[in-house]
């Protein structure tokens, strides 16, 4: 049994659609799993919509929503399925407008899930819709009758033991009515029925959970990318394709910044020794990456690039050291403000970090921090992290740039840097 992940590039349009049932009935007689995101940049409208001051614009940006999901459908699913998807469009959107309307707001996160999630749902009914239509055997499970998670909303934390349990049960069943199952990525529910959400492309991270629950031989995430690349093509133009990397280097690569992967992704997979492949929609023949235990030092140097960073400086105002108890206090502040640490460093009186620049967390662990020590801090930098890094890498991504602060260990290098006055990044060729 496999387990494949189709983000939101491979079912924005028709054409996509009609790629993905390509895909599948390249593997007749294999028992699949079929994990599907938000249909291109739904989420992204769903948080405008979800941010709306005004009930009306909501109104409005829910109707472009819905047209656009209508005209994929109407394209691709004729007859009497098609009118009926189409009807099942516009009852989802008028659920999105009621919750946009009624949900209450003295909790954002919990109301950013339960409207959020509905980019899944609404894709989920068109690629099933679809994928019957053309004669492929396929049944849905619902995920959040599957993935149990507490309720930390936006970001939420999987009990595993309860999933599992589920997942066994009713994908054994779906299995002997169909060989396919198809289930929405990115959401999940709390034992007393909340919607909650794994994480901005959580889908990766559902079809890892399913792998586990399921112990499946693979999991292949289809993107319109070969593969795993060691940079970004957005801003690097001679991007080489990595044909296979360790657990290790693919966790450590995911949780520094680089999007092709969930960071959550690996440590399901890691457990059971299940095998990731990413691989191009586009090009599905082509091996793509595969990451496994096997552990082999990458001959080229991986580079992520994190923009809009800021860089705290933190000095008790005692003058004191930075000893146990003030990190143990300022460990406690960044964990109540939810703040990430993308790379942190101390010295006898000052203790630094660099996190993603989030307005309302900077401002926030500034005031609670703000009575017992000295913050300062620097806006519009820009994190670079090299792993298998050397002095002529580091050499090249600093050019024209100031270094505010350096970590090595000894495969990564992360630098805070400011960039050029223009704002561009220097390391294209």
């Amino acid at each position: 049994m496999k387990v494949f992940k189709f983000g939101g590039a491979s079912v924005k349009d028709a054409d996509g659609l009609r790629n993905v049932a390509a895909i599948l009935k390249m593997y007749p007689g294999e028992q699949l799993v079929v994990v599907v995101s938000a249909m291109g940049k739904t989420t992204n409208a769903l948080e405008k919509i979800i941010e709306s001051a005004e009930y009306n614009e909501a109104a409005r940006l829910c109707s472009e929503l819905e047209n656009y999901h209508t005209n994929i459908a109407k394209e691709c699913i004729a007859g009497e399925k098609g009118v009926e998807i189409v009807l099942t469009i516009k009852e989802l959107i008028a659920e999105v407008l009621n919750l946009v309307k009624n949900y209450p707001h003295d909790n954002q996160d919990e109301r950013y899930d339960q409207i959020a999630a509905y980019g899944e749902k609404l894709s989920l009914q068109i690629v099933l819709s679809y994928l019957s239509s053309t004669g492929i055997d396929v049944v849905w499970q619902d995920a959040l009758n599957n993935i149990c998670t507490d309720d930390s909303f936006k970001n939420a934390n999987v009990n595993f033991d309860q999933t599992e349990s589920r997942v066994r049960r009713n994908y054994s069943a779906s299995f002997k009515q169909a060989q396919v199952v198809i289930t929405e990525g990115f959401i999940a529910r709390t034992k007393n029925g909340k919607t909650t959400t794994l994480g901005r492309e959580g889908s990766d991270y559902t079809a890892a959970i399913m792998a586990y629950s399921l112990n499946a031989a693979s999991v292949t995430i289809w993107k319109d990318v070969p593969g795993v690349l060691n940079a970004d093509p957005k801003w690097f133009d001679n991007t080489v394709k990595i044909d296979h990397l360790s657990y290790q280097d693919a966790l450590e690569l995911s949780y520094y910044g680089a999007t092709v992967i969930h960071p959550k992704t690996i440590k399901p997979l890691q457990n059971r020794n299940i095998t990731l492949l990413v691989k191009s929609f586009l090009n599905p023949g082509e091996p793509g990456t595969q990451i496994d235990n096997k552990f082999s030092q990458l001959s080229t140097p991986c580079f992520i690039f994190k923009i809009n960073q800021a860089l705290l400086s933190i000095s008790p105002k005692d003058f004191s050291f930075i000893v146990e108890a003030n990190l143990s206090r300022i460990f406690k502040e960044l964990a109540v403000c939810k703040v990430k640490v993308n790379v942190m460093q101390n010295s006898a009186l000052n203790f630094s970090i660099c996190m993603d620049d989030d307005p309302g967390k900077l401002s926030a662990l500034i005031a609670r921090l703000g009575d017992d020590f000295r913050v300062l801090y620097n806006k519009n930098l820009e994190l670079i992290t090299i792993r298998y890094y050397d002095q002529p890498t580091i050499d090249r991504v600093t050019v024209g740039k100031k270094v505010l602060m350096e970590h090595k260990s000894r495969y990564t290098v992360q630098l805070v840097v400011q960039p050029e006055e223009n704002g561009k990044i220097p390391t294209r060729k």
